[in-house]
C-alpha cells in the first residue's frame, strides 16, 4: 500500500516501511466522555464542547521496520 505523505527516498529519510502493522501498532479507546460548557456565550445560547480520548501504542516494535 502506498502513502503519499511519506518522505521522498533520500539518504537519511525513513521513506520505506514494511512489516506486520497489526502487531506493530494498536489503537486504543479510552473510556468516558468529557463535557465542557463555554462560559463566555450569551445566557440564551450555550455552546458545549465534547471530548473523547483515544490513543495508540507500540506493543511490538520489532514487527515493522522503517
Amino acid at each position: 500500500q502506498l502513502d503519499e505523505s511519506m518522505p521522498a527516498i533520500a539518504a537519511a529519510a525513513l521513506s520505506i516501511a514494511f512489516g506486520d502493522f497489526r502487531r506493530a501498532f494498536t489503537i486504543v479507546d479510552r473510556p468516558g466522555i468529557r463535557l465542557v460548557s463555554d462560559p463566555y456565550t450569551t445566557p440564551v445560547t450555550v455552546k458545549s464542547y465534547w471530548f473523547k480520548r483515544g490513543g495508540g501504542g507500540l506493543p511490538d516494535g520489532r514487527a515493522a521496520k522503517f
